[in-house]
């Protein structure tokens, strides 16, 4: 007699925000997978509906509401997690009927809530999760998170009074999870935190066993050992402490991808002083020349905050020279938004959202030519591309070593239809626009 499965709950999740957030809605829909659940690929077949949200800035919160909103209109059964989760309150106000509301990375207290909403059918012909787990990237790159929460107080940030000061993975985990991941198809490693360079700093006199050695909880030593393990790594969200010097040597050698990620966020010093930033380090453009002495090929993207209260016209023109002798690969710019719980809102002299507008459009307009100049010095060079989708008319995306998945430029391809996503190529490259550039694979 045949026998009937049954038919296992549905989750469908909306997933906001940083890929930090993408993590831990990884985390959660594999942890339900194995439980389990099923996945739902819209609201009308999903049994409840995980929405997990962003608050770092009003407008991220609002975007969040919004989700919320159009979740409980399709579905109408509504689980809120997520950095948001911290107002649960003013969520309840304005969605009453919502299930449950849990704050950031609090996975047990999600599942225990989806549980509840949707009782699992336990089936032993279903439940089957991947050893990697389930994951809302493309098979061929992986987020790879290694700490939570922040031990920094930057005066427009409230990241710490939502995840927490910094509390770091170990190195083994770590690892393991690296090993799973590239077992299961992952060629690039997107190594992520709230402060990747502070990695280890609250457990440094813990090393941890792994092949035979021992591993330091250290940013240096542990990208040194994920270099062994996958064919790119990249770092992200880098302060430039110090020991950063360590990490460009292993760019050097292959280890890790000549990339770093660090949020500078201003370079005039009246400003980083007001915005409480670490490492203000009058050295910096110093040690950049040096790290691209010592690897040439070294992109470095950087996010800034223009219109900070106080941000005077000398201050912005400082910036724009900074830039100018830094040559930085990729530039994101935001106009400085206030955001509740922050100090830098009680700061005297707000800028003019006139004169905010006006310093956006010229930092964007002096980092898209220094952009266009270094894609253009790139003509005529054999560069490794990671593809990450092939086309039905023999064209092709990717991305160079300096480009980081949705938010850096991409290489696209022309007689490229026998390549597969995945595949790292050498390409030679043929053209460049400011963000672009273009090529055939050699």
């Amino acid at each position: 007699m045949a026998t009937i499965l049954p038919s296992p709950p549905k989750v469908g999740m909306v997933s906001l925000g940083c890929p930090k957030n993408l993590v831990d809605s990884e985390r959660i829909l594999t942890q339900l997978r194995a439980d389990g659940y099923a996945m739902s690929a819209d609201y009308a077949g999903a049994d409840v509906v995980l929405v997990n949200t962003c608050g770092f800035l009003d407008s991220a919160k609002e975007e969040s509401l919004e989700a919320i909103g159009e979740a409980m209109a399709e579905n109408g059964r509504v689980i809120v997690t997520g950095c948001m989760g911290k107002e649960a309150e003013a969520i309840r106000a304005r969605f009453p009927q919502v299930l449950a509301i849990t704050g950031a990375h609090e996975y047990q207290q999600v599942v225990e809530a989806v549980h509840e909403a949707a009782p699992p059918g336990l089936s032993p012909y279903l439940d089957l999760v991947p050893d990697a787990g389930l994951k809302l990237t493309p098979r061929h790159y992986s987020y790879l998170k290694i700490s939570e929460g922040c031990n920094h107080r930057c005066s427009f940030c409230i990241i710490p009074s939502l995840r927490g000061d910094l509390v770091s993975r170990r190195p083994d985990a770590i690892l393991r999870e690296a090993e799973k991941l590239v077992a299961a198809g992952t060629q690039e490693l997107l190594v992520i935190s709230q402060d990747t360079s502070a990695y280890g700093i609250d457990i440094r006199r813990t090393p941890r066993p792994w092949k035979g050695r021992e591993v330091v909880p250290h940013m240096t030593d542990l990208a040194r050992e994920l270099g062994r393990i996958a064919p790119w790594v990249r770092l992200h969200y880098v302060y430039p402490y110090p020991h950063v010097d360590e990490v460009i040597p292993l760019m050097a050698e292959g280890l890790v991808l000549p990339y770093l990620d660090i949020p500078f966020q201003h370079a005039a010093p009246a400003v980083l002083k007001r915005m409480k930033r670490p490492a203000n380090d009058a050295k910096v453009l110093e040690r950049i020349h040096r790290w691209r002495t010592i690897a040439p090929d070294i992109a470095i993207r950087s996010t800034f905050v223009v219109g900070f209260p106080g941000e005077t016209e000398a201050d912005f023109q400082y910036l724009l020279d900074w830039l100018d002798e830094a040559q930085l690969d990729r530039v994101g710019a935001f106009r400085f938004e206030p955001v509740a719980g922050a100090s830098a809102n009680l700061l005297p002299d707000p800028v003019p959202e006139a004169v905010k507008e006006e310093r956006y459009a010229r930092i964007m307009e002096k980092t898209a030519a220094i952009s266009a100049a270094k894609l253009a010095a790139k003509i005529g060079r054999t560069l490794p591309v990671i593809v990450d989708a092939v086309d039905d008319e023999g064209g092709a995306t990717g991305r160079s070593q300096a480009d980081a998945p949705e938010i850096d430029g991409e290489v696209f391809l022309r007689d490229a239809g026998h390549l597969a996503v995945g595949d790292i190529v050498p390409v030679a490259i043929e053209h460049a626009d400011d963000h672009d550039l273009y090529g055939v694979p050699v």
